[in-house]
Formats: C-alpha cells, structure tokens, sequence
C-alpha cells in the first residue's frame, strides 16, 4: 500500500502555475508574503500562508501543487 504525502510549502512554480504569473513574478510574490509575515529570505513560505495572503481557498489551490 503506497502512502501519499503532501508539501507543506510553497514554491515559484506552484506558484506559476496556479496564477498564470511568470516565474519572475512568482519569485517576486513569495518575498512579498514573507516580508509581511516578517519571515527570513531562507525561510519557508506554507501553502496555507500563501493562500491566506492571495484569498483562495485550500480547495482549490491543492489540486494544482504537484508533488
């Protein structure tokens, strides 16, 4: 029986490919989440921050991160 597992976070190309942004943009969008969340530049951005800062829900934003 095979387990699935889920990512906790988020990356530029999740990111890409839920908002039709360019990577750049996406890149540009992750700094910007954690610069209001006063995170680190190493630090990890959640899904659930990203979707909390975008308003989208869970929902839908799960089925299109892949991995």
């Amino acid at each position: 029986m095979k387990t699935e597992y889920k990512r906790l976070c988020i990356y530029p190309k999740d990111i890409q490919r839920i908002t039709g942004k360019r990577y750049r943009q996406s890149i540009r969008l992750l700094q910007n989440i954690r610069k209001e969340r006063n995170k680190l530049q190493n630090e990890l951005v959640s899904i659930e921050e990203f979707c909390q800062y975008t308003n989208l829900k869970m929902e839908q934003v799960e089925p299109l991160i892949i991995g």
